[in-house]
């Protein structure tokens, strides 16, 4: 090359590399996560310290802890096969917690429950054939030792679900059982004949196995356990022993609780399913005094409450759930509020689960029929009530799916990449079509995202005691398109205001009758600070008694806003 094309070729590359330098310059940066910095004025009380939570005021730790519902196949394939496994959730810890209190780029998660995870022939692991070990599948007894410590580093504890009522058909107890002399022969419930009645929601519950009939309530493939023998009670005691003592686990999610003990063709919530919980957790608290067991009971909250009652440390409150996003699709805070007043009316305090859906319902995204707006009402909700919050996994990013159950449980949305990041290979199932816009590399780089809103809603959680084991009231608001109410322990009172509503709204107005709060706990110069939202609240006056009238700490609303507020007097 003749030196006139040598720089020629010189001159272009400088150009096209100071080109590509003031592109890089100019190009606007990526919007970071905004941190919640704690405002003028606004205090912590009792935040989380580093660790495992261990209770705040008196309250057992799980009311200190924030869970998330993984279904281990569905959350992080690490060897490309299309299956998620345990190492690929050991990888992805640290989105849901890093160990260090003071980062605001993880999700603060302080609580796994993890869907079955022992060894089973169904993609979903209800059918248990193996109680003693992993699912090969997923990993490794050693594997799961291993999450159990990484978890514990990170002030995660780790609950797994237990499938007490039913076994799989293919169980070697099962499969003995069909013999009639054998010991097994008892663990189940036979009939020579159908008897000839339905389930409780009309489904067969008398299959035939060759010349006589055995009982499932759910179906064929899950055979009911006979828990009126006591060697079946004596073997679950042994394997909840094992989990808990050589496993490790913090506690148990009790599958279909409700349906464990039959009387006649009273199929759930027996007599007998109580007293047999209340002689579980004597059990249980034996060998492991700190162990939490939370049980699915999917009933009305009068039937739920008598499992807290005898035995059980927490049960998912699922007519809540549904109250919650019946108000904020309706735009109309009357069923929502109604019904956390019966919760906190009919239940220990703060001994419930909230959540807004799980594995075996349409996701958040999808009911409300894809609104983020109202996704994160829904969020704020569950973020800033009593009780113990579950996230099913997935929903802090507005994953969707509805029925059947499969697509209920799609692999976790994690980039935009291929098969939305999570497996190099084939997965189980294809993830959902809107993996390239909902995904968490892309809403992580995005303040008003989504899943920004519920890291910042589980942190600030995590730094008020109010928010975690606090008492609750609800404040009148004098529309149905706002719903307020306080939170409030000795030391702090937090109000809680949202606009269901898509516009904004100044005909509001917030009162609070005396005698709800602790003796002084505001004052007549009571100041407001917010602890999420923007703007420059007013404060509320304050009667002698404690109460408020006509309180607008705003002029107006924000349509679909979550604003929260730190109550305090000015002395403090």
């Amino acid at each position: 090359m003749n030196r006139k094309y040598r720089l020629l070729s010189l001159s272009l590359s400088l150009f096209l590399l100071l080109s590509l330098l003031l592109a890089v310059a100019c190009r606007p940066a990526a919007a970071e996560p905004t941190p919640t910095p704690a405002p003028a004025g606004a205090i912590p009380v009792s935040p989380l310290p580093a660790g495992l939570p261990t209770g705040t005021d008196g309250q057992p730790w799980w009311n200190d802890t924030v869970y998330y519902e993984i279904f281990v196949r569905s959350f992080y394939d690490s060897d490309g096969d299309g299956v998620g496994d345990l190492n690929g959730l050991i990888e992805k810890l640290d989105y849901l917690n890093d160990g260090d209190p003071a980062t605001t780029d993880d999700l603060g998660i302080t609580g796994l429950w993890l869907m079955p995870i022992m060894e089973s022939p169904s993609y979903h692991g209800y059918d248990v054939v193996d109680y003693y070990t992993v699912d090969q599948e997923y990993g490794t007894v050693e594997d799961f030792q291993r999450l159990m410590d990484e978890a514990h580093k990170r002030g995660i504890r780790v609950i797994v679900d237990l499938v007490l009522n039913h076994t799989g058909r293919d169980n070697p107890w099962f499969q003995e059982a069909q013999d009639e002399g054998d010991p097994y022969r008892d663990w189940y419930l036979w009939a020579d004949e159908d008897p000839g009645y339905k389930g409780p929601w009309g489904e067969t519950v008398w299959h035939p196995t060759g010349d006589e009939y055995f009982y499932g309530v759910f179906w064929e493939g899950m055979p009911d356990l006979n828990y009126r023998n006591p060697a079946v009670t004596e073997q679950m005691h042994d394997i909840s022993r094992f989990w808990l003592q050589e496993m490790g686990v913090d506690g148990f999610r009790l599958d279909a609780v409700k349906h464990l003990i039959e009387e006649g063709q009273l199929q759930e919530n027996t007599e007998a399913t109580y007293a047999w919980f209340a002689d579980y957790q004597t059990f249980y608290e034996s060998i492991a005094p700190q162990a939490m067991v939370i049980g699915e009971v999917w009933s009305p909250t009068p039937a739920v409450v008598r499992y807290i009652d005898n035995g059980l440390d927490l049960a998912f409150e699922f007519d809540l759930a549904q109250a919650i996003l019946n108000s904020v699709e309706d735009g109309r805070q009357d069923g929502v509020a109604a019904q956390m007043e019966k919760v906190v009316a009919g239940y220990p305090a703060g001994q419930y689960a909230v959540f807004l859906t799980n594995h075996d319902q349409n996701r958040v995204m999808s009911e409300l029929n894809t609104n983020a707006d109202k996704a994160r009402l829904a969020g704020t909700i569950l973020l800033t009530a009593p009780g113990v919050p579950f996230i099913y996994y997935g929903e802090e990013i507005g994953l969707r799916g509805i029925k059947p159950d499969e697509d209920l449980r799609r692999p976790m949305q994690w980039s935009a990449e291929e098969n939305a990041g999570f497996t190099s290979g084939t997965p189980w199932r294809p993830p959902h079509r809107t993996y390239t816009e909902f995904n968490v590399a892309s809403e992580s780089s995005d303040p008003n995202s989504l899943l920004s809103h519920y890291r910042a809603l589980v942190q600030l959680r995590s730094n008020h005691e109010a928010l975690r084991v606090g008492d609750w009231a609800l404040v009148e608001t004098g529309t149905p398109k706002v719903y307020a109410f306080l939170r409030f322990s000795d030391d702090e009172v937090i109000l809680v205001l949202l606009n269901l509503r898509d516009e904004e709204l100044a005909d509001y107005a917030l009162s609070l009758p005396g005698g709800v709060l602790p003796a002084g706990a505001l004052t007549p110069n009571t100041q407001a600070f917010m602890l999420y939202g923007s703007g420059d609240p007013a404060g509320p006056t304050i009667s002698a008694d404690g109460s408020f009238s006509d309180y607008q700490p705003f002029p107006s609303l924000p349509p679909y806003s979550s604003l929260i507020l730190q109550l305090q007097p000015a002395a403090r």
